[in-house]
């Protein structure tokens, strides 16, 4: 005990000649630093303070001041910075000196082309399949200044090839709506019967027109038969004008070179749709979703022959008598002109499962 009231003595003569070789304005930066801590941790009612950005800001003020001033070492100055690690604190002031010279470094080199320009480049090669130099003119016309060099850059960023390394075959958009007219489609789907056999219906559809042919059904459908129906379906197109140009089907093992080659001999280009992309065969698909819910799934399908019944005559009425939406309302193959004025008369078909209408005589 008595020793540590020694040490305390000498302590406390130390600090006041530590004190009394400090100039006044050295003893009112410390003084300044340490009222700041005492009024932090004050407000901060005894619990460890958060210090906000302001508050660390003015510790770091006076704390680099006074150590400028006296010379201390970091260690020395705990003596006066109370409230964190004196370490913090100066680590604070580097992190603050790190961002002052931090800056945003800008790119070198040339100004990224204009995303008005650089979309209209990605146009004119997805609609035409341009080459570079080609896409450089249109562009000159149209009164942007553009070297083919950057048009090259710009489909390169984009993943678009050089043309003569693009695919050479018109675009699924272009080819059914240029020409739709020419264009035909055909499909397979499957009927259970009432005893569980399944039949296999194939059915052409004309893009255009949207009229539909009925091949056939069967139980077997063998290259023979499949041969066959497409001898029997390009019987009935030979006199439509146009002539078709196109026939479009699926990847279906059943569609045999020997079905292919039917069409060919008539100057007929065979498209096969891509694996996996029922949608490039849409038309096609969505007329067998048609005759699905408003025929076969409303029915208990017995034998073949029934099946062929019911087809052709869902068939007839689809043609004749159906408005399509993909035709503006419009019937395929109107077989009369509709008359306007009259009593509404209705015909059933299949048995009344659907109803068409129509306007009497007056």
């Amino acid at each position: 005990m008595l020793w540590f009231c020694v040490w305390q003595i000498i302590s406390t003569l130390m600090e006041f000649i530590r004190l009394g070789r400090r100039s006044e304005s050295d003893k009112d930066l410390e003084s300044l630093l340490l009222r700041h801590q005492l009024a932090i941790y004050e407000r901060k009612q005894g619990r460890a303070p958060h210090l906000s950005r302001g508050e660390k800001l003015m510790l770091i003020v006076l704390a680099t001041r006074l150590k400028a001033r006296t010379g201390r070492t970091i260690k020395a100055m705990g003596d006066v910075i109370r409230i964190v690690k004196p370490a913090t604190l100066f680590r604070w002031h580097s992190e603050l000196v790190r961002r002052k010279w931090t800056y945003r470094h800008r790119n070198a080199g040339r100004p990224r082309t204009d995303k008005e320009i650089e979309q209209l480049v990605l146009r004119l090669a997805r609609e035409n399949g341009w080459g570079y130099e080609r896409i450089e003119g249109e562009l000159l016309k149209l009164g942007y200044t553009i070297s083919h060099e950057t048009v090259g850059n710009i489909l390169n960023r984009h993943g678009i090839p050089p043309a003569p390394e693009r695919e050479p075959s018109p675009s699924w958009r272009h080819l059914m709506t240029h020409y739709e007219d020419q264009l035909v489609a055909c499909d397979f789907f499957t009927v259970e019967t009432l005893f569980l056999q399944t039949l296999y219906v194939l059915v052409f559809i004309e893009i255009g027109t949207r009229r539909v042919h009925f091949a056939g059904c069967t139980a077997h459908p063998d290259n023979a038969w499949v041969t066959q129906q497409a001898r029997q379906v390009m019987w009935e197109l030979e006199s439509r004008e146009p002539g078709i140009r196109f026939l479009i089907r699926d990847n279906d093992k059943k569609f045999t070179q020997a079905f292919d080659t039917v069409f060919r001999s008539e100057g007929i280009d065979v498209i096969p749709t891509p694996y996996r992309a029922p949608n490039a065969n849409a038309y096609a698909e969505r007329w067998i979703r048609s005759a699905r819910e408003e025929c076969l799934d409303k029915l208990l399908i017995i034998n073949p022959a029934h099946l062929r019944r019911v087809m052709r005559e869902y068939i007839e009425f689809f043609n004749t008598a159906r408005p399509h939406q993909g035709l503006e309302q419009r019937i395929p193959v109107p077989k009369v002109t509709h008359k306007m004025t009259g009593p509404v008369g209705c015909r059933t078909v299949l048995g009344g499962i659907i109803h068409d209408y129509y306007r009497d005589a007056a």
